[in-house]
């Protein structure tokens, strides 16, 4: 179920990005930034496709400054429309791994909600999270066959570069996991120090955050983060309640 949503996710941040920047008009890979960056994994995803498909390093900045702004908020207003709606832990994780862009902010609004909900929140980010090698080896493609960036000529080798390799560690320790490999302590402590060390991962992404980059491009790319954040953020928020409010899920 949680893949299903996330192919759907997918579809529609590329879709609702792309159309908001060239309404608003955007400069074209300012707009496949904002697109990649709000359907994957946020700043992991516009880092890759910076080196893919050349842009700017306003355009870069613009991007990486709206994503890490846009997630910060995540923070304030998730927990407080989830508590409204009543969500269960499951379905407020899955929402906020599906609507919120940056990995450490969505794990922390997860969190947030209680531990459950930061469990799915990981679950569901760490899908999105697998798909950033295709989705920026496909703008590659696209940029470099309108001759505004270098052709991508190990395709293979691409895909394995841009591929979050955190991902393999979460399922080789998921799997070991799951058949009973660690004791209940080791788990605990493994549970705690992945705590610990998550604060220091978290100051980092509020560190990088410069709200000057925000303005530096005027409010045209400020308003299409915003607009396509709270559309894509509704349109998951009805799809979850939708699946996990259905009688056959329970």
């Amino acid at each position: 179920m949680s893949l299903g949503l996330v192919a759907i996710e997918l579809v529609l941040s590329l879709t609702v990005m792309t159309l908001l920047g060239r309404i608003f008009r955007l400069p074209p890979k300012l707009t496949s930034l904002l697109a990649i960056g709000s359907s994957i994994c946020g700043v992991t995803a516009i880092m890759a496709a910076q080196g893919a498909i050349n842009p700017d390093d306003d355009d870069t900045a613009t991007a990486i400054a709206a994503i890490l702004a846009l997630g910060a908020l995540a923070l304030f207003t998730f927990p407080a429309i989830g508590h409204a709606l009543h969500m269960s832990q499951q379905s407020f994780g899955i929402w906020t791994g599906l609507a919120v862009d940056n990995t450490a902010e969505a794990t922390v609004t997860g969190a947030i909600y209680g531990d459950i909900a930061g469990r799915f929140a990981i679950l569901a980010k760490t899908a999105r999270s697998s798909f950033i090698g295709f989705v920026v080896l496909g703008y590659a493609i696209y940029w470099a066959a309108q001759g505004k960036a270098a052709r991508v000529e190990r395709k293979a080798l691409f895909l394995w570069q841009n591929f979050p390799k955190f991902i393999l560690g979460f399922v080789a320790l998921s799997i070991l996991a799951s058949i009973g490999f660690f004791t209940a302590a080791q788990l605990n402590s493994l549970g705690n120090l992945s705590k610990w060390a998550f604060l220091p991962a978290f100051a980092g992404v509020g560190l990088r955050t410069q709200l000057r980059d925000l303005v530096r491009q005027g409010w045209r790319p400020i308003l299409v983060g915003i607009l396509g954040e709270i559309f894509i953020a509704l349109l998951t928020l009805g799809m979850v309640l939708a699946v996990y409010r259905h009688p056959s899920i329970h």
